[in-house]
Protein backbone atom coordinates (compact mmCIF):
# COMPACT_ATOMS: atom_id res chain seq x y z
CA UNK A 1 0.00 0.00 0.00
CA UNK A 2 1.31 3.32 -0.89
CA UNK A 3 1.94 5.88 2.13
CA UNK A 4 -0.33 8.58 2.14
CA UNK A 5 0.97 11.94 2.04
CA UNK A 6 0.51 13.59 5.59
CA UNK A 7 -0.14 17.87 4.49
CA UNK A 8 -1.33 18.22 7.84
CA UNK A 9 -1.35 21.66 9.11
CA UNK A 10 -1.44 21.07 13.27
CA UNK A 11 -3.23 24.80 13.70
CA UNK A 12 -5.82 23.35 11.24
CA UNK A 13 -6.41 20.63 13.06
CA UNK A 14 -6.38 21.10 16.90
CA UNK A 15 -8.75 24.69 15.96
CA UNK A 16 -11.37 22.92 14.31
CA UNK A 17 -13.92 24.51 12.12
CA UNK A 18 -16.73 22.84 15.32
CA UNK A 19 -15.54 23.56 18.30
CA UNK A 20 -16.74 21.02 21.11
CA UNK A 21 -17.11 23.06 24.24
CA UNK A 22 -18.47 19.78 25.73
CA UNK A 23 -18.39 18.78 29.34
CA UNK A 24 -16.50 15.63 28.42
CA UNK A 25 -14.31 16.31 31.69
CA UNK A 26 -17.49 16.92 33.58
CA UNK A 27 -19.26 14.06 32.12
CA UNK A 28 -16.51 11.38 33.28
CA UNK A 29 -16.43 12.88 37.12
CA UNK A 30 -20.19 12.27 37.40
CA UNK A 31 -20.88 10.37 40.58
CA UNK A 32 -22.14 6.90 38.54
CA UNK A 33 -21.87 8.43 35.04
CA UNK A 34 -20.17 5.24 34.11
CA UNK A 35 -16.19 4.75 32.68
CA UNK A 36 -15.71 7.11 29.82
CA UNK A 37 -12.74 5.55 27.22
CA UNK A 38 -11.31 7.74 24.11
CA UNK A 39 -9.23 7.67 21.39
CA UNK A 40 -7.23 10.18 19.11
CA UNK A 41 -5.86 8.89 16.24
CA UNK A 42 -4.80 10.21 12.96
CA UNK A 43 -6.48 9.39 9.76
CA UNK A 44 -7.42 10.94 6.56
CA UNK A 45 -4.93 13.50 7.19
CA UNK A 46 -6.86 14.83 9.63
CA UNK A 47 -7.44 13.90 13.92
CA UNK A 48 -10.34 11.86 15.00
CA UNK A 49 -11.56 11.60 18.93
CA UNK A 50 -14.05 9.27 19.95
CA UNK A 51 -15.18 9.46 23.72
CA UNK A 52 -17.78 6.68 24.60
CA UNK A 53 -19.24 5.63 27.92
CA UNK A 54 -19.72 1.87 28.90
CA UNK A 55 -17.87 0.83 26.33
CA UNK A 56 -14.86 -2.34 26.56
CA UNK A 57 -11.61 -1.51 25.00
CA UNK A 58 -11.76 -3.78 22.19
CA UNK A 59 -14.99 -1.25 20.87
CA UNK A 60 -12.57 1.47 20.38
CA UNK A 61 -9.91 -0.85 18.90
CA UNK A 62 -12.21 -1.78 16.11
CA UNK A 63 -13.55 1.96 15.70
CA UNK A 64 -9.77 2.35 14.61
CA UNK A 65 -10.19 -0.46 12.46
CA UNK A 66 -12.97 0.91 10.77
CA UNK A 67 -11.23 4.31 10.10
CA UNK A 68 -8.32 2.12 8.66
CA UNK A 69 -10.79 0.10 6.26
CA UNK A 70 -12.33 3.74 4.96
CA UNK A 71 -9.37 5.64 4.13
CA UNK A 72 -7.80 2.41 2.20
CA UNK A 73 -11.46 2.51 0.57
CA UNK A 74 -11.90 6.51 -0.36
CA UNK A 75 -8.43 8.06 -0.01
CA UNK A 76 -7.38 9.33 -3.03
CA UNK A 77 -4.19 9.47 -1.45
CA UNK A 78 -3.73 5.54 -1.52
CA UNK A 79 -3.27 3.73 -4.76
CA UNK A 80 -5.07 0.85 -4.02
CA UNK A 81 -8.29 2.40 -2.90
CA UNK A 82 -11.49 2.23 -5.16
CA UNK A 83 -11.40 6.01 -5.84
CA UNK A 84 -7.81 6.02 -6.68
CA UNK A 85 -8.43 3.33 -8.84
CA UNK A 86 -11.17 4.69 -10.72
CA UNK A 87 -9.14 7.96 -11.31
CA UNK A 88 -6.48 5.54 -12.86
CA UNK A 89 -8.53 4.07 -15.18
CA UNK A 90 -8.26 6.72 -17.77
CA UNK A 91 -11.97 5.65 -18.47
CA UNK A 92 -12.36 2.24 -18.12
CA UNK A 93 -14.71 0.80 -15.90
CA UNK A 94 -13.77 -0.13 -12.56
CA UNK A 95 -15.80 -2.36 -10.34
CA UNK A 96 -15.62 -1.15 -6.17
CA UNK A 97 -17.51 -1.79 -3.44
CA UNK A 98 -20.66 -1.74 -2.66
CA UNK A 99 -19.63 1.55 -0.11
CA UNK A 100 -18.11 3.07 -2.41
CA UNK A 101 -20.21 2.97 -5.10
CA UNK A 102 -23.14 4.26 -2.04
CA UNK A 103 -21.02 6.89 -1.82
CA UNK A 104 -20.54 8.08 -4.90
CA UNK A 105 -24.36 7.91 -5.75
CA UNK A 106 -24.77 9.71 -2.88
CA UNK A 107 -22.37 12.98 -3.88
CA UNK A 108 -24.07 12.84 -7.38
CA UNK A 109 -27.14 13.26 -6.04
CA UNK A 110 -25.38 16.56 -3.97
CA UNK A 111 -23.70 17.53 -7.04
CA UNK A 112 -26.93 17.33 -9.03
CA UNK A 113 -29.37 19.14 -6.65
CA UNK A 114 -26.54 22.55 -6.76
CA UNK A 115 -26.20 22.56 -10.66
CA UNK A 116 -22.98 21.42 -10.27
CA UNK A 117 -21.81 24.06 -7.98
CA UNK A 118 -20.67 21.11 -5.50
CA UNK A 119 -18.90 18.56 -7.89
CA UNK A 120 -17.05 15.70 -6.45
CA UNK A 121 -15.13 15.59 -10.09
CA UNK A 122 -13.54 18.96 -9.02
CA UNK A 123 -10.03 17.06 -8.07
CA UNK A 124 -8.51 18.29 -11.46
CA UNK A 125 -8.79 21.48 -10.13
CA UNK A 126 -7.87 21.52 -6.58
CA UNK A 127 -4.59 19.31 -6.71
CA UNK A 128 -3.87 22.71 -8.97
CA UNK A 129 -3.69 24.87 -5.78
CA UNK A 130 -1.65 24.57 -2.56
CA UNK A 131 -4.03 25.55 0.61
CA UNK A 132 -2.10 24.26 3.27
CA UNK A 133 0.48 26.99 3.76
CA UNK A 134 -0.93 29.95 5.20
CA UNK A 135 1.85 32.80 4.18
CA UNK A 136 2.37 30.87 0.28
CA UNK A 137 0.65 29.83 -2.12
CA UNK A 138 0.06 29.24 -5.64
CA UNK A 139 -2.09 30.91 -8.41
CA UNK A 140 -2.66 28.23 -11.42
CA UNK A 141 -2.26 29.79 -15.04
CA UNK A 142 -5.42 30.50 -17.07
CA UNK A 143 -4.16 27.69 -19.20
CA UNK A 144 -3.55 25.08 -16.13
CA UNK A 145 -7.69 26.27 -14.72
CA UNK A 146 -9.27 25.91 -18.43
CA UNK A 147 -7.74 22.70 -19.11
CA UNK A 148 -8.55 21.06 -15.60
CA UNK A 149 -12.15 23.20 -16.01
CA UNK A 150 -12.75 20.95 -18.81
CA UNK A 151 -12.60 17.78 -16.68
CA UNK A 152 -14.94 18.47 -14.00
CA UNK A 153 -18.01 17.45 -14.88
CA UNK A 154 -20.06 15.51 -12.20
CA UNK A 155 -22.66 14.20 -15.11
CA UNK A 156 -19.74 12.26 -16.53
CA UNK A 157 -19.61 9.49 -14.02
CA UNK A 158 -21.46 6.75 -14.70
CA UNK A 159 -22.59 4.29 -11.55
CA UNK A 160 -23.97 0.95 -13.02
CA UNK A 161 -24.25 -1.18 -9.76
CA UNK A 162 -21.07 -1.47 -8.56
CA UNK A 163 -18.84 -0.38 -11.26
CA UNK A 164 -17.49 3.21 -12.13
CA UNK A 165 -16.65 4.65 -15.00
CA UNK A 166 -15.59 8.40 -15.65
CA UNK A 167 -16.30 9.38 -19.18
CA UNK A 168 -13.53 11.37 -20.30
CA UNK A 169 -10.18 10.40 -19.62
CA UNK A 170 -8.34 12.33 -16.82
CA UNK A 171 -11.34 13.24 -14.58
CA UNK A 172 -10.86 12.25 -11.24
CA UNK A 173 -13.52 12.21 -8.49
CA UNK A 174 -12.57 13.58 -4.91
CA UNK A 175 -15.43 12.82 -1.89
CA UNK A 176 -13.26 14.84 0.51
CA UNK A 177 -16.69 17.03 0.50
CA UNK A 178 -18.41 13.97 1.99
CA UNK A 179 -16.41 11.18 3.21
CA UNK A 180 -15.86 12.15 6.65
CA UNK A 181 -19.13 12.38 7.43
CA UNK A 182 -19.94 9.12 5.87
CA UNK A 183 -17.22 7.49 7.58
CA UNK A 184 -18.73 9.16 11.10
CA UNK A 185 -22.48 7.72 10.37
CA UNK A 186 -20.72 4.29 9.95
CA UNK A 187 -19.30 4.29 13.34
CA UNK A 188 -22.05 5.59 15.01
CA UNK A 189 -23.73 2.79 13.12
CA UNK A 190 -21.13 0.01 15.36
CA UNK A 191 -21.21 1.84 18.17
CA UNK A 192 -25.16 1.63 18.52
CA UNK A 193 -24.75 -1.75 17.17
CA UNK A 194 -22.30 -2.27 20.47
CA UNK A 195 -25.34 -1.06 22.72
CA UNK A 196 -23.29 2.20 23.25
CA UNK A 197 -25.89 4.93 24.06
CA UNK A 198 -23.48 7.92 24.90
CA UNK A 199 -20.80 8.73 23.20
CA UNK A 200 -18.89 11.94 20.98
CA UNK A 201 -17.15 11.30 17.59
CA UNK A 202 -15.34 13.91 15.86
CA UNK A 203 -13.75 13.46 12.42
CA UNK A 204 -11.27 16.59 12.36
CA UNK A 205 -14.60 18.79 13.21
CA UNK A 206 -17.47 16.85 11.41
CA UNK A 207 -18.57 16.28 15.23
CA UNK A 208 -21.32 13.72 15.62
CA UNK A 209 -23.11 12.81 18.88
CA UNK A 210 -24.99 9.28 19.97
CA UNK A 211 -27.30 10.15 22.47
CA UNK A 212 -26.97 12.62 24.79
CA UNK A 213 -24.43 13.27 27.98
CA UNK A 214 -24.07 10.78 30.61
CA UNK A 215 -25.60 12.88 33.10
CA UNK A 216 -28.52 13.18 30.66
CA UNK A 217 -27.91 16.71 29.39
CA UNK A 218 -27.00 18.10 26.34
CA UNK A 219 -23.99 18.75 24.42
CA UNK A 220 -22.75 22.49 24.04
CA UNK A 221 -21.33 22.47 20.59
CA UNK A 222 -18.77 25.89 20.02
CA UNK A 223 -18.95 27.09 16.76
CA UNK A 224 -15.60 29.23 16.03
CA UNK A 225 -15.53 33.01 15.16
CA UNK A 226 -14.13 32.69 11.51
CA UNK A 227 -10.41 33.56 11.44
CA UNK A 228 -10.17 33.81 15.07
CA UNK A 229 -6.72 31.88 16.07
CA UNK A 230 -7.54 32.30 19.90
CA UNK A 231 -10.68 29.25 19.11
CA UNK A 232 -12.47 32.13 20.60
CA UNK A 233 -16.88 30.94 19.77
CA UNK A 234 -18.83 33.10 17.70
CA UNK A 235 -22.10 31.17 18.68
CA UNK A 236 -22.87 27.99 19.89
CA UNK A 237 -25.76 25.11 19.94
CA UNK A 238 -27.09 22.82 22.65
CA UNK A 239 -28.00 19.29 21.16
CA UNK A 240 -28.36 15.67 21.44
CA UNK A 241 -27.69 12.59 19.05
CA UNK A 242 -27.01 15.01 16.31
CA UNK A 243 -24.86 15.79 13.49
CA UNK A 244 -22.76 19.23 13.54
CA UNK A 245 -20.63 20.06 10.69
CA UNK A 246 -19.14 23.03 9.12
CA UNK A 247 -17.47 24.11 5.53
CA UNK A 248 -15.73 27.35 6.04
CA UNK A 249 -13.01 29.53 3.96
CA UNK A 250 -10.67 30.30 7.24
CA UNK A 251 -8.44 27.45 7.61
CA UNK A 252 -7.12 26.66 4.16
CA UNK A 253 -6.46 29.60 2.91
CA UNK A 254 -3.43 31.85 1.72
CA UNK A 255 -3.21 35.58 0.95
CA UNK A 256 -1.46 36.96 -2.27
CA UNK A 257 -1.26 40.72 -2.90
CA UNK A 258 -3.96 41.61 -0.15
CA UNK A 259 -6.35 38.78 -1.44
CA UNK A 260 -7.49 35.98 0.48
CA UNK A 261 -7.43 32.21 -2.04
CA UNK A 262 -10.09 29.70 0.06
CA UNK A 263 -10.26 25.65 -0.77
CA UNK A 264 -14.00 26.03 -1.96
CA UNK A 265 -13.67 26.04 -5.79
CA UNK A 266 -15.99 26.77 -8.30
CA UNK A 267 -15.80 24.16 -10.96
CA UNK A 268 -17.19 27.47 -13.58
CA UNK A 269 -14.06 29.52 -12.63
CA UNK A 270 -11.59 27.39 -11.52
CA UNK A 271 -11.28 29.90 -8.79
CA UNK A 272 -12.55 30.12 -4.96
CA UNK A 273 -15.95 31.49 -4.62
CA UNK A 274 -16.56 34.92 -3.84
CA UNK A 275 -20.22 35.03 -1.91
CA UNK A 276 -19.39 37.16 1.02
CA UNK A 277 -20.01 34.01 2.91
CA UNK A 278 -17.27 32.77 5.77
CA UNK A 279 -19.24 29.51 6.50
CA UNK A 280 -21.90 27.44 6.79
CA UNK A 281 -22.56 24.68 9.45
CA UNK A 282 -25.25 21.56 9.06
CA UNK A 283 -26.86 20.33 11.55
CA UNK A 284 -28.84 17.17 10.78
CA UNK A 285 -29.53 13.57 11.26
CA UNK A 286 -26.78 11.95 8.80
CA UNK A 287 -23.58 13.51 9.09
CA UNK A 288 -22.84 12.57 5.08
CA UNK A 289 -25.72 14.67 4.44
CA UNK A 290 -24.37 17.83 6.73
CA UNK A 291 -21.15 17.33 5.12
CA UNK A 292 -21.91 17.78 1.62
CA UNK A 293 -24.75 20.34 2.43
CA UNK A 294 -22.76 22.36 4.55
CA UNK A 295 -20.18 22.74 1.77
CA UNK A 296 -23.46 22.75 -0.96
CA UNK A 297 -24.56 25.94 0.66
CA UNK A 298 -21.83 27.45 0.51
CA UNK A 299 -21.64 27.09 -3.10
CA UNK A 300 -25.25 28.04 -3.45
CA UNK A 301 -24.50 31.50 -1.12
CA UNK A 302 -26.58 33.04 1.40
CA UNK A 303 -29.64 33.23 -0.15
CA UNK A 304 -30.37 30.26 -2.46
CA UNK A 305 -28.71 27.97 0.34
CA UNK A 306 -31.19 29.34 3.48
CA UNK A 307 -33.75 28.47 0.45
CA UNK A 308 -32.47 24.69 0.02
CA UNK A 309 -32.15 23.81 4.19
CA UNK A 310 -35.78 25.62 4.02
CA UNK A 311 -36.74 23.20 1.24
CA UNK A 312 -35.41 20.18 3.48
CA UNK A 313 -36.37 17.99 6.15
CA UNK A 314 -35.26 18.35 10.31
CA UNK A 315 -32.27 19.91 8.31
CA UNK A 316 -30.95 23.60 10.14
CA UNK A 317 -28.39 26.12 9.02
CA UNK A 318 -26.22 28.81 10.22
CA UNK A 319 -24.68 30.80 7.83
CA UNK A 320 -21.93 33.41 9.13
CA UNK A 321 -21.23 36.22 6.51
CA UNK A 322 -18.00 38.01 6.08
CA UNK A 323 -19.79 41.00 8.33
CA UNK A 324 -19.49 38.05 10.90
CA UNK A 325 -23.44 38.60 11.32
CA UNK A 326 -25.59 35.21 11.81
CA UNK A 327 -28.25 33.73 9.69
CA UNK A 328 -30.20 30.51 10.09
CA UNK A 329 -32.64 28.65 8.22
CA UNK A 330 -34.58 25.50 8.64
CA UNK A 331 -35.32 23.30 12.04
CA UNK A 332 -33.70 20.32 13.60
CA UNK A 333 -35.16 18.25 15.98
CA UNK A 334 -33.57 14.67 17.24
CA UNK A 335 -35.14 12.15 16.65
CA UNK A 336 -36.41 10.05 19.02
Amino acid sequence: MKKKRVLLNWSYVWQAIVLVIALLLGGCSTPGAGEELSMTELYFDTVVQIHVWGAKRSVLDHCKELCSYYEGLLSKEIDTSDIARINAAQGAPTHVSGETAELIRKGLYYSELTEGKFDITIAPLTSLWDFHNHTEGNIPSEQELENARSLVDYRNVLVEGSTVTLLVPGMEIDLGGIAKGYIADRLKEYLVSEGIKHAYINLGGNVLLIGNRYDKTDYRIGIQRPFDESGQIITSVEVSDCSVVSSGIYQRYFKKDGKLYHHILNPETGYPYENNLLQVTILSDSSADGDALSTCCYTLGLEKGMELVESLENVQAIFITDDYEIHTAGNYQARD
